[in-house]
């Protein structure tokens, strides 16, 4: 069997998401960058069981697969989803003394995320998921094109 096309890309992928995230987030450094993914990434994980997680990360390209799982210790039960203002502090809270994740950070790390995911696959867990799953990912736009997949 030929090596699964998520991993032969995977630097591909993870590059091209990264550059998408930093401009969203108005960040200039690559570090910066995954500082406020990973928060968001870990915001949004918090509210979900492990099976629900699991879900999730499957349709993850595998470097924010890794990512969203890292350091992850389920067996807490998850508290519902908050408000956006209170999940944007969570986020800006990982590493607080290296942290420039600005408070648009959930939307400008759903925007990066959706153009790397298969987005009719994202919508199908995110259904699947507890309620504000699907409004936690969810990107407003003027042009569906604009969240066309950077890499196919």
């Amino acid at each position: 069997m030929p090596m699964p096309w998520a991993y032969r890309h995977a630097s591909k992928d993870w590059a091209a998401f990264l550059e998408d995230a930093k401009e969203k987030l108005g960040l200039t450094s690559d570090n910066a960058a995954y500082t406020a993914v990973e928060g968001v990434l870990r915001a949004f994980r918090r509210r979900l069981s492990y099976d629900e997680g699991l879900a999730f990360a499957q349709i993850l390209p595998a470097v924010l697969r890794a990512i969203f799982v890292a350091d992850w210790h389920p067996g807490v039960p998850p508290p519902p989803f908050a408000a956006r203002a209170e999940l944007a502090r969570e986020a800006m809270a990982l590493r607080p003394n290296h942290n420039l994740t600005p408070p648009h950070a959930i939307e400008a790390v759903a925007w990066a995320l959706r153009r790397s995911v298969d987005q009719a696959a994202l919508d199908r867990v995110l259904a699947r998921l507890p309620e504000g799953a699907v409004a936690f990912w969810h990107v407003e736009v003027k042009d569906p094109a604009e969240l066309e997949r950077r890499i196919v």
